[in-house]
C-alpha cells in the first residue's frame, strides 16, 4: 500500500463528503478510493469511517486520523513546493480577491512594486465584500479578513488587526465617554452588517471575562468605510479593525473608546485551494505579502516606523 496516497485518499473521501466526489478530485475511479480506504483501515485495525448506501460520517479514531494526515500531507506538499517553485520562474495570470477597503488601503499600493519583481505575472484583482468560494469562482488566490482559516483550504497567516472601539471628539463631547461596555446601549452606534455577532458586542475585560451588549445601531453598512465616514462625521461609536482606521485614531479624528477593554482580533489571512502544486506564481505572491506586512503590521505602526 502506498500509504502518503492512502493519506491523500482518505483526507479527501472526509473533505469532500463522498467517495464518488473524491474519486473525481483524485481523478480515479470509487472503487479504486474504495481499495485504499479499505486497506488503510485493514492496516491500522480500526474503522475510520462509518458509511451506508446514503450516508458517510467520520468515527471519533477518523477524526483524530484525518486531522494528522491533513497536517501530513501540507508538511510533504510545503516542502515539495519549496523545491519545485523555486526552479519555475512565475508567469500568467494571477487572479486575486480581497476585501474592498483592505484592498484599496493596503494592497493597491503593493501592486506597483510586485509587478516591477514580477513582471511575467499579470494580475487580475477583484475587491468584493462578500465571502466568495476561491475554487468554484476561479481565484487563484483570495486575501480573506477573519477571525479563523477556512478548513477546506490552505491559509496562509499575514498579519493581526486590532478591532475597536471608537467615535470623533465631536460625538463624545455631545453625549459623553461610555464608562463600561452596559454604557454603550444609551449610545448612538454603527454596526457592520456581516459581523458575525450582528448588534451584539462583545468586550473582554483585564481579567478575561466577555461582556456581551446589545447595541442600539440607528445605521448599518457592508463597506466598513460608509461606516467610518460616518462616525467622522460625529454620528456615533463603531467597531472597526485598525487597518481602517489606525490613521484617525493617530491624528486625533477619531478616539478610542473604553481602551480598558479588547476586542477580538482579526487575522489577515491569505487563502489558496490546496497546498498540493503551488504554482510559483502564488508562492510568490504569498511571501510578498508575508513580507509586506510582517512584524507589526504598517496600520499598528508609529509614524516613521
Amino acid at each position: 500500500m502506498d500509504r502518503l496516497r492512502a493519506y491523500e485518499v482518505f483526507v479527501t473521501v472526509v473533505s469532500r463528503g463522498s467517495f464518488t466526489r473524491a474519486a473525481d478530485v483524485l481523478e480515479t475511479s470509487p472503487a479504486n478510493v474504495t481499495r485504499y480506504v479499505n486497506e488503510l483501515e485493514a492496516h491500522l485495525g480500526t474503522r475510520l469511517l462509518n458509511r451506508t448506501s446514503r450516508r458517510l460520517s467520520v468515527t471519533e479514531g477518523g477524526e483524530t486520523f484525518y486531522a494528522r494526515c491533513k497536517s501530513i500531507l501540507d508538511d510533504v506538499a510545503e516542502t515539495e513546493g519549496l523545491v519545485s517553485s523555486a526552479s519555475v520562474k512565475p508567469r500568467g495570470r494571477l487572479r486575486i480577491n480581497a476585501p474592498v477597503s483592505f484592498g484599496i488601503l493596503h494592497l493597491a499600493p503593493l501592486w506597483p512594486e510586485f509587478m516591477r519583481k514580477y513582471p511575467e505575472v499579470d494580475l487580475d484583482v477583484a475587491l468584493i465584500d462578500r465571502v466568495v468560494d476561491i475554487v468554484d469562482e476561479g481565484y487563484d488566490l483570495a486575501i480573506r479578513i477573519s477571525r479563523a482559516g477556512s478548513t477546506d483550504q490552505a491559509a496562509r497567516k499575514l498579519a493581526t488587526s486590532r478591532n475597536i472601539l471608537c467615535a470623533s471628539p465631536a460625538y463624545l463631547a455631545r453625549y459623553g465617554y461610555p464608562a463600561a461596555p452596559s454604557d454603550l446601549i444609551e449610545h448612538r452606534c454603527i454596526g457592520y452588517s456581516y459581523a458575525a455577532t450582528g448588534d451584539e458586542w462583545q468586550l473582554i475585560d483585564s481579567k478575561g471575562a466577555a461582556h456581551s451588549v446589545k447595541v442600539n445601531c440607528h445605521m448599518h453598512s457592508n463597506n466598513g468605510d460608509t461606516a467610518r465616514a460616518a462616525a467622522l462625521a460625529g454620528q456615533g461609536v463603531i467597531w472597526q479593525p485598525t487597518f481602517l482606521v489606525g490613521n484617525d485614531l493617530r491624528a486625533g479624528k477619531l478616539v478610542q473608546v473604553l481602551p480598558e477593554y479588547r476586542l477580538p482580533d482579526i487575522d489577515v489571512l491569505a487563502l489558496y485551494p490546496s497546498r498540493r502544486h503551488v504554482s510559483a506564481k502564488i508562492r510568490v505572491m504569498i511571501d510578498f505579502l508575508v513580507g509586506a506586512f510582517g512584524g507589526v503590521p504598517p496600520w499598528d505602526r508609529d509614524e516613521g516606523e
